[in-house]
């Protein structure tokens, strides 16, 4: 098969298209032909060399794809030769075959084809363990979103507004901003030109937000902890601003703050099949009456995969890039 690899850490041109053997697959797994692969930040650090995949998982980068069943381990009874499926992945999706844990491989929905499918499950799973298991965004209760055009952003604001919250986001063009709106959010917020701790506020009365769910961090805490109401909840999934902040942590106490992250590649399969169950529960009836869509900016050929990441390091895009194999 043909696989996308990283000839060493660098820029885009080190991903490199390399035959390799198909993977081989464990009792509890699938073997998936790839119709699609989703691109996605993680796959850009990976690259850079700041972000290894786990031990066991595979060097090719790639955390979500979709295609068709194309065998399945002794231990697997749910899926059968020629399903239909999307999966989240700890790597491995860049390549024309892909090996998944069953727990963590999902129907594709009803009404969706297998490259929008592709760009479900890492954007989807994130939002939703994050947003509504970690955060606890309820009905009735508001969020500020930060990275609004992005896949996660675009995920997020769909989410949240679908199951009953009000919704506010960052982006950094009024073109994106208008596009946050588009989806569900009530106002959006170029970050370039408008405070967006002041924004919040009096978007919301003085009051601020519920849940801020930030991919940025560093010097973005301080701002997110006053962006918040009484009893509010940070939650950090992302590093672009940096690792590393100084906070007054005053407001932590006196409203009564919470601050969470987290990340999923590195979480076990029990778990990662625990939130795709919850994610089929609560989300696949969004998705297919259509209530929720997935907002897919571009395609790219498996070989120019290293296209797809300059795109992405270039932040011109709204919503995903997804990678099809020829």
């Amino acid at each position: 098969m043909i696989a996308i690899a990283i000839r060493e850490p660098g820029g885009p041109e080190v991903l490199t298209p390399v035959e390799r053997p198909l993977p081989a697959i464990g009792g509890g797994d699938v073997l998936i032909k790839v119709a699609a692969a989703g691109v996605n930040r993680p796959d850009l650090m990976q690259r850079q060399g700041k972000y290894p995949p786990p031990p066991g998982a595979p060097d090719t980068p790639g955390l979500e794809v979709a295609g068709n069943v194309e065998a399945v381990g002794a231990e697997v009874h749910d899926w059968h030769v020629g399903d239909r499926v999307c999966a989240l992945v700890a790597g491995g999706g860049y390549a024309e075959y892909c090996a998944a844990p069953a727990p963590q491989c999902l129907p594709v929905p009803r009404g969706i084809d297998l490259i929008h499918a592709a760009a479900v499950p890492e954007t989807f799973f994130t939002v939703w363990t994050n947003v509504f298991e970690r955060g606890r965004l309820a009905p009735g209760e508001s969020i500020l979103v930060h990275g609004g055009s992005s896949g996660i952003g675009t995920t997020a604001i769909q989410l949240a507004r679908a199951l009953g919250a009000r919704v506010f986001a960052t982006a950094g063009s009024a073109e994106k901003c208008a596009a946050c709106e588009a989806l569900g959010a009530e106002r959006a917020f170029n970050y370039r030109e408008t405070d967006f701790v002041a924004a919040v506020k009096e978007a919301t009365g003085g009051r601020g937000v519920d849940v801020v769910l930030d991919i940025v961090g560093g010097e973005y805490l301080q701002r997110n902890i006053e962006s918040l109401a009484m009893d509010g909840r940070l939650v950090l999934i992302g590093q672009q601003g940096g690792p590393t902040a100084r906070i007054n942590t005053v407001p932590v106490l006196q409203r009564r703050l919470t601050i969470v992250g987290s990340t999923l590649r590195a979480r076990s399969v029990a778990e990662k099949g625990a939130i795709a169950k919850a994610v089929h529960e609560h989300v696949w009836p969004l998705l297919e009456s259509g209530a929720v869509r997935v907002v897919l900016h571009r395609t790219f050929p498996l070989r120019d995969a290293a296209e797809a990441h300059r795109m992405m390091e270039a932040s011109s895009h709204i919503g995903k890039l997804v990678l099809v194999p020829d």
